[in-house]
C-alpha cells in the first residue's frame, strides 16, 4: 500500500507547472517542508516491517530526490521566463523599422517580364534621350506625321535660342528595337521595358510619362499566327487561364498588318459590366507584323526575314490588375496608396 502511495505522489510530482516564484514556493512546501506530503510518507516508514524497510528505504529516498530535482528544475524555467520579459534591448530604437514595399508599376513590370522571358525573350535597353532617327524615321513615319509635332513630342533644347528638333525624349520603347536590330542580326527575340515621355495633359487617364514593355520577333518565316499564338499565352498567364483576345484591324506606322489586341473583362468573364463598358472586352496593347521598309531601313533583308512587334503600357496593365482609376497616383508618392501593395510585394 505504501510502495503504490509512492508511485502515485511521483506521477504527480512530475507533471508539476510553476509559472512563478509564489507558486514555486507553494509547491515547495506541499511536497517537501516538513509537513509536506513527501515528509508524511518519511513519518510512516517506521510502521514498515523490519524486511521490507531497506526497499521501501529506497523507494522514498528516491521520491525525495526526485522531487528535489523537479522543484530545482521548474526554479531555473521560472528565473530564465522573468530575466527574458524584464530583458530590455537598448539598441532597438524607439520607434518601429517601417519596411518599404516595390512600387506596383515594378510589380506589374517583373511579372510582364518574367512571363515573356519564359516565352524566350530577352532583356533590351537603350536611352531615354534619342534622335529621331531612331524613334521616327528608322519606323517608317513620315516626315509630317503628327507625332513629330512639338505637341506630341517632348523636343531637346541645346541653347536658349535654339529647339533642336533632332534630340527628343523617345515618346514610345521602340526606339531599342531599332538599336537592336542595327547592331544584332536576326534571329532577334526581345522585350523592351522602360520609360517614355509625350507631350500630353496631365489628367486621371494620361501623363507626361509613364512606362512601356514592347516586344521584337524577327527571324525567317515569321507568321501572324505566331504572334497571336504568344499574345494568347501572354494574356492567359497574366489574368488567367480563361482569358480570351481578339484582334481588331487597327494602324501603325511600323506595322502592317497592324492590330489593336482586347482581352476578355476579368471583372465579368466578358459578360459585359461598367469596367467594360459592357462590351466583354478591354483594349491593352497594339500589335502587328513588322512593316518591310522597317527592316530595310535597319539593314535587315525583308525578302528573307520577317517579323512582329507589340507594345503595352505597363500603367495600363496595373490598371486593369488593381483597379486603380487615377493614372497620377503612381507617382506622387503618397505612402497611404504605395502600402496597399504590400501584400503583393
Amino acid at each position: 500500500m505504501l510502495l503504490e502511495r509512492i508511485e502515485a505522489l511521483k506521477a504527480q510530482i512530475s507533471e508539476l507547472t510553476a509559472s512563478n516564484e509564489e507558486t514555486l514556493e507553494a509547491l515547495r512546501i506541499k511536497y517537501l517542508s516538513k509537513k509536506g506530503e513527501v515528509t508524511a510518507l518519511f513519518n510512516e516508514f517506521r510502521n514498515v516491517s523490519p524486511e521490507l524497510k531497506r526497499e521501501f528505504g529506497q523507494k522514498l529516498n528516491e521520491l525525495k530526490t526526485f522531487a528535489t530535482e523537479k522543484i530545482n528544475e521548474l526554479r531555473e524555467t521560472c528565473k530564465a521566463q522573468e530575466k527574458e520579459a524584464n530583458k530590455i534591448d537598448i539598441t532597438r530604437p524607439a520607434t518601429p523599422d517601417v519596411v518599404g514595399t516595390r512600387h506596383p508599376i515594378s510589380l506589374v513590370r517583373k511579372e510582364i517580364i518574367d512571363i515573356f522571358s519564359r516565352l524566350g525573350f530577352t532583356l533590351a535597353d537603350g536611352p531615354e534621350v534619342e534622335d529621331d532617327w531612331h524613334v521616327f524615321s528608322a519606323l517608317n513615319f513620315a516626315a509630317d506625321h503628327p507625332a513629330r509635332d512639338m505637341q506630341d513630342t517632348f523636343f531637346i533644347n541645346q541653347d536658349e535660342k535654339e529647339v533642336q528638333r533632332n534630340i527628343i525624349l523617345r515618346s514610345h520603347t521602340s526606339s531599342v528595337q531599332v538599336r537592336t536590330m542595327e547592331r544584332q542580326k536576326p534571329p532577334i527575340r526581345i522585350i523592351c521595358p522602360g520609360r517614355v515621355y509625350r507631350n500630353e495633359a496631365i489628367t486621371a487617364r494620361a501623363h507626361c510619362f509613364f512606362h512601356q514593355i514592347e516586344g521584337l520577333y524577327i527571324d525567317k518565316n515569321v507568321s501572324f499566327a505566331d504572334l497571336k499564338q504568344v499574345l494568347l499565352l501572354f494574356a492567359q498567364e497574366l489574368f488567367g487561364k480563361d482569358t480570351k483576345i481578339r484582334l481588331r484591324p487597327s494602324y501603325f506606322p511600323f506595322t502592317e498588318p497592324s492590330a489593336e489586341m482586347d482581352v476578355s473583362c476579368m471583372l465579368c468573364g466578358g459578360e459585359g459590366c461598367g469596367f467594360c463598358k459592357h462590351t466583354g472586352w478591354v483594349e491593352i496593347l497594339g500589335c502587328g507584323m513588322v512593316d518591310p521598309n522597317v527592316l530595310e531601313s535597319c539593314g535587315i533583308d525583308s525578302k528573307v526575314y520577317s517579323g512582329y512587334a507589340f507594345g503595352l503600357g505597363i500603367e495600363r496593365i496595373t490598371n486593369l490588375k488593381y483597379m486603380v482609376k487615377d493614372l497620377r497616383m503612381f507617382s506622387e508618392n503618397d505612402v497611404r496608396f504605395l502600402n496597399e501593395f504590400q501584400a503583393a510585394h
